[in-house]
Parts: structure tokens; sequence; C-alpha cells
């Protein structure tokens, strides 16, 4: 009950709103109590003396105490599920700020849709542990307590005969409970598989459809829900063999209640009506019971998904500011690479020993084979990645020292394949700056030689883009991501093979961009097209994750290396 305690936690900011929800659920759950006694009070007064004084009171009685049972009914509904949306809304948003925080190497591990599934599936189970489980636990629990008094009131030696079997009845919640929960992990962990499917296929759909692969796709569907299904049923065998189990033990005590206040009744130690009440508050003792095994069963299940939430909230955030981490103030560019060394899995190394040092305003280049380490040092300079070895300073200051927020808000990153949100061109753009006026975000857009397609799309700038701006053509999309990064106005600027999946044509109009664009910047650009970083300042030439050569163009084509190679590949293509 550790997370389950935790979880309660959340509910502390609502106090006040439960415990007017526990006095509606008791008052209403007291109702309940209320007519065992009625039919006492029928049998052992109002039939045998004939009293209609009383059967007039009785009357009376049960429709005010409905009636009253029935606001605190709507009470005990109302703020629970206020409470259980509260605490979720709550959970919700603690979780996404985790998913925000963590490192790049967490979402490199883990689908997109396992991560969505824990904030969709895992919270909303969230609610039946919270809301559902709630009201059912503190009514049967009114419920099972004002019997036993009752009971134990009206006589107490069946009252003991009684209570012999709580004890086995909570054993066998206790077996069953524990199977229920983690077959409950199961079932969770079935649903993010299920999410992440549905997510990988539905945004592979152009894949899929150009290799005709639907009946595949439906196929790993189909597998997938068959094992969900699987978990599922299992769980409703364990929960379907609880019930019936805890049924049997009350049934057990029932017969013995019957038996033993017969006897007493026919030797005159109790009356017909007192028995007859007592075997209803036994029938309500028995009906909590039986509803608190499934109902336990239920909450073990959820505190699976609950479990999950909390392993996600309890996460070790790798890259986080240290505790005298400063601001970085208003940098001039000037970075350098000490010695460098990462690795993303332990013991492989993807960079070694990688020493640089880059000036203000100048442009280096990173080539080389697919996989040698280029985007790799894009990466560790915005810290996106801790490095393992040596250290990388911009203007000396070591970045590990300052805070993230100053570290990262002035280093802007042009990707090779832009990510664009489903909302106004406007909007995309202004993301490189919140605050930015309507003004600054159209002259960021002609400054990247976007202003004059944004004006021809339907609505302007405040045309709707769609999901990652697929309305656009790819040169479309980078030059609303080069208007973006303008917008921020950094003073590092990170290229990452930005023009490489576009045309020649597209490649010109963003490569006029990405020229202005670092005019006055430091600027790292990994290239594939040789032909963009003829006029680098120095060209790093990186394999196996080491810096096997450096020099301007020219130099490197001197020396007949890598770099030559690479060129004569390249250009000989192009002559031919």
């Amino acid at each position: 009950m550790k997370n389950y305690k935790r979880l309660l936690q959340y509910i502390r900011p609502y106090l006040k709103q439960l415990g007017l929800a526990i006095i509606c659920i008791v008052l209403a759950a007291a109702a309940n109590l209320y007519v065992p006694w009625i039919i006492k009070d029928m049998i052992d007064q109002v039939l045998s003396d004939k009293n209609m004084a009383l059967l007039n009171v009785i009357a009376i009685g049960i429709v005010v105490v409905f009636f009253f049972r029935g606001i605190f009914y709507y009470g005990q509904s109302y703020l629970v599920s206020y409470i259980g949306q509260k605490v979720i809304i709550d959970v919700r948003e603690v979780m996404f700020r985790k998913f925000q925080r963590m490192p790049m190497a967490y979402f490199d591990r883990h689908q997109t849709g396992e991560t969505m599934s824990y904030i969709t599936n895992d919270v909303a189970a969230i609610q039946s542990a919270l809301v559902d489980q709630l009201i059912e636990f503190v009514t049967e629990t009114s419920i099972l307590i004002g019997s036993i008094v009752m009971m134990v009131y009206l006589d107490w030696k069946l009252s003991l005969l009684t209570l012999v079997i709580i004890p086995l009845v909570g054993q066998a919640m206790k077996i069953f409970g524990r199977k229920i929960k983690r077959n409950g992990t199961v079932i969770q962990e079935r649903m993010a598989d299920i999410t992440s499917l549905l997510q990988e296929s539905i945004s592979s759909i152009r894949v899929v459809k150009s290799f005709v692969r639907e009946k595949y796709e439906i196929d790993r569907f189909q597998r997938q829900n068959e094992l969900n299904f699987q978990a599922a049923m299992k769980n409703v065998q364990l929960t379907s063999l609880l019930t019936p189990t805890v049924e049997f033990l009350a049934a057990i005590a029932v017969t013995f209640i019957v038996w033993f206040g017969g006897y007493e009744v026919i030797n005159g130690e109790i009356t017909a009506g007192a028995l007859i009440a007592f075997l209803t508050y036994a029938i309500n003792l028995a009906n909590p019971v039986k509803r608190l095994s499934r109902l336990y069963g239920n909450l073990q299940k959820a505190m699976a998904a609950v479990d999950r939430v909390f392993h996600i909230i309890d996460l070790e955030e790798t890259i986080r500011d240290k505790k005298d981490a400063i601001e970085l103030p208003q940098i001039q560019g000037h970075v350098t690479l000490d010695h460098v060394t990462f690795e993303y899995k332990k013991g492989v190394p993807a960079l070694q020993d990688v020493s640089l040092e880059v000036k203000p305003g100048e442009m280096v280049a990173f080539v080389g084979p697919s996989g040698a380490g280029k985007s790799t040092i894009a990466n560790l300079i915005p810290r996106f990645y801790e490095i393992t070895g040596g250290s990388i300073a911009i203007d000396g200051h070591d970045i590990r020292d300052v805070t993230l927020a100053s570290l990262r808000g002035q280093i802007g990153i042009v990707p090779q394949e832009t990510m664009l949100f489903s909302t106004s061109v406007r909007e995309n753009i202004r993301y490189g700056r919140l605050d930015a006026t309507d003004e600054e975000v159209e002259a960021a857009a002609k400054a990247a030689n976007a202003d004059a397609f944004i004006r021809n799309l339907p609505q302007g700038y405040d045309t709707q883009i769609g999901e990652r701006g697929m309305n656009l053509s790819g040169g479309q999309r980078q030059r609303m991501a080069i208007a973006r990064a303008i917008l921020k106005n950094p003073r590092v600027l990170i290229l990452d093979e930005a023009t490489s999946a576009l045309d020649t044509e597209s490649e010109k109009i963003v490569q006029k961009a990405l020229d202005d664009l670092m005019v006055g910047r430091t600027s790292f650009v990994i290239a594939h097209r040789l032909s963009t970083i003829f006029n680098a300042n120095q060209i790093y030439v990186i394999d196996h994750g080491r810096i096997i050569e450096h020099g301007t163009h020219e130099e490197l084509l001197e020396k007949g290396g890598l770099y030559s190679h690479l060129y004569n590949i390249q250009f000989k293509k192009t002559e031919a």
C-alpha cells in the first residue's frame, strides 16, 4: 500500500471536499442500516400489538430517510468525482513535467506510444482507484461496521459466531489480491504495447501503404490484441473465483446464524423480529464483504497502473541543473571541446578523445560516414546527452556548471527533419520566441525567404498547417524552421544536415536563408553535401568517433585523405 499512500498525498489539497464527501457516504450508507430495524419493529410491535401510531411513524420515517439518502448520494458522487478528476489532472501534469525533464536517452530507449500510455491508460486507471473504489470502500465499510454494531446489540453470541468467518475471508482476499495485482501489471503493459503499435502504424501510414503492408499491420495488431485479451480474461478468471469463494464462506456464516438463531427463538432468548433483523444485518454484512472482495480485486488491478505511474515519477533525471548552477551570461560563442568521450551504451564509445576550438562567429563543419559521430557532437553541445569524459565549454563556462535553460536558450538548432506543430504558421515561427510580436515573426519569415510562400497560403500566417506540417513541402517546412531560429536569435547555431532531404531547387533557396542566418554566429554544420561547406573556417572529418583530419576545404583536398575521397565521390557523380 506504499504507493496508494503516496497517491493519497495528491488528495491533500482537497481534504475539505473529501471530508464532506465521506460524511455524505456514511450518511447515505446509514440509511441501509435503518431498514432491518424497521422490520424488527414491524414484526415485534406493529403486527403483534396492532400499533397503528408506530406504523405511521415508520412510514413517515422511511420517506424522510430515503429523501435525505438521495441528497447524500448526490453529494458523495459529485464530491468524490470532483476530487478524482482533480487528482488525475494533477498526476497527469506531474508526469508530463517529468517527461519534459527526462533526457533524450530515455526517449531513445522507449517508444512514443509507450510514453503516451503512461499518461493516458495508466493515469485513467488511477481514477478507478480513487473515485469508484473509494466510494464503494467507504460505503461498504460503513455498512459493515454499522451492521456489526447492530448485530452485537441484538445478540452478542450470534455475532461472535458470525465474526469467526471474517479472518478466512481476509486470507482469501489476500491470496487472490496478489495474483490480481501481478496480472494487472501485465494488462497495463499490454495496453501500452497496443498504444505503441497504433502510434507507430498510423504515423507511418505512408510507408505501410507504399509497401502494401496493410494486412501485415492488421496481423500485428490482432496478435497484440489477442495478448491483451488473454491478460484481461486471466483477470476475469481470478476475480470470478474470488467472489464465489467469499460468498461460500459467507453462506456458511448465514447457515450457522439461521440454525442457532432459530434455536434461541424457540427457547425464548430472542424475539422473532430481532432474529429477522439480525439475519438482515448478517446479509448486509455478507454483501459488503462480497463487494469489498470484488473492490479489492479491482483496486489491485488499478494499483498495478499506480505502480507504473510512480515508477516513472521516481526515475532519475540524469541531466539536470546542479544545485549551484549559474545562469550562462550573454555569450560571444567561443566553444571548446576538450578530450570529449561519450557512450550511448556502456562500453561502446560513440566519441573518443574529441578536441576542437571554435572562435566566435566562425563556421565549422563535420563530415564523415554515417554513424561516425557527427550528430553526436551536435547533441552534446546543448547537453541533450551527458558526456562520459572530458569537458565542453562556451566562453569558458563548462556547460555542466550552468543552467540548462540559459544554455539552450542561446543555442539554435535547425534539424534535418523539421518538427512543426498542428497550429498556425505564425505560432510555429513564434515558438522560437514566445513574446515576439507579429511584426517580428513576419520579419523572421522574410529573412528566411519564407514570407512569399506563407502569404500565398489560404489564410496566410494564420493558416493551420496540420499535424507535423505535412500540408507543406520539405523546403517550406525547413524555411519555417530557419525563421524560428532567426526569431530566437541564438549566438551558437547547429545545422544538422538541414538541406540533405531537399531537392536542388529547394536546397538553393534554403541554403541562401541558412547562409544569411549564419552571419555573425558561431555555426556548427553537419554536412551531407560538401558543396554547402566549402567556405567553412574549419572542416572536421569524423570516423569511428574520432577526428581523423581537419582543415579548410583546400587544405583537406591537398591531404588526399577521407575528405578528398568523399569529395571525389560526390563531384564525380555530379559531373556524370
